[in-house]
């Protein structure tokens, strides 16, 4: 698959700091994958992205907008929680998810962090050094499996 242009760079920012055309953009693909295409209606705006240490990841193109998004909070306990994690259709196969990943793990460095994964990326987020904790569950008629990722632990292998 030849590649978006300008679609290689990471871009990351605080919910306060983005543009609203931006932040629009990033909110209609997240809705554009969980809820239409993965014929899902539920409510995928839950205000967590107004909370101030929100963290919005994505990869954008001058002809294509925003190819891929990721999303970092900050929980209370301190550790941190990665989620919406998504590719358009047309920029899948490219890597972006991974080049997502990295950036979010990389912001994370040294701290404790958790995702709920669908269980068919189960073994995209292992190579991030996350593993699987309770049992799969089924969220909005999705199989799902809760993730944690261990600083401490090493053999990530990106």
């Amino acid at each position: 698959m030849t590649p978006h242009p300008l679609a290689t760079a990471v871009q990351r920012a605080y919910t306060a700091d983005l543009a609203p055309e931006d932040f629009y953009r990033m909110l209609r693909l997240r809705v554009d994958v969980f809820v239409v295409e993965q014929n899902c209606p539920y409510p995928e705006l839950d205000g967590r992205d107004l909370e101030g240490a929100t963290r919005h990841f994505w990869i954008d193109s001058a002809d294509s907008g925003v190819l891929g998004y990721l999303r970092l909070l900050e929980d209370p306990d301190g550790s941190f929680r990665i989620g919406r994690v998504c590719t358009s259709p047309s920029a899948r196969g490219m890597g972006l998810g991974k080049k997502l990943m990295r950036a979010a793990v990389a912001e994370v460095r040294k701290s404790y962090a958790v995702l709920s994964s669908q269980t068919y990326a189960v073994g995209f987020y292992r190579s991030f050094g996350f593993v699987e904790c309770g049992e799969p569950y089924e969220e909005d008629g999705i199989p799902h499996v809760d993730m944690y990722r261990d600083p401490t632990v090493t053999g990530v292998t990106r």
